[in-house]
């Protein structure tokens, strides 16, 4: 009996830890929101309205970005790094865990 319980609890220990490291993985919407605040002066997000940069209502709903490249974390990220067309390069002004959240609130437009 004790072996089932020590198992059962091991067991919901790393069940417990894959989900935090699944939230780690995929961002926080909410943070996402408050990181994008600065991205807001040139990027419109409750309507289609291109303002210095486009807008990014619906990002994750379209097929390709106006790079031409598939919608995907990876290639959102890209542009978040790397800037171009006026936007200037992400890549050292945000924390690796601020882009994952702003990765993750695009996604809820």
């Amino acid at each position: 009996m004790r072996k089932w319980v020590v198992s059962g609890s091991i067991g919901g220990l790393l069940m417990a830890g894959m989900m935090l490291a699944a939230d780690k993985k995929e961002g926080d919407a909410a943070k996402g929101k408050e990181v994008f605040e600065q991205c807001s002066v040139c990027h419109n997000t409750d309507n289609d309205e291109k303002k210095i940069g486009p807008s990014l209502k619906g990002l994750y709903k379209r097929d390709k970005l106006k790079n031409g490249k598939k919608v995907a974390d990876d290639s959102v990220l890209a542009v978040i790094n790397a800037g171009g067309n006026g936007m200037p390069s992400y890549a050292d002004l945000l924390s690796e865990a601020e882009k994952k959240n702003v990765i993750a609130y695009l996604k809820t437009l």
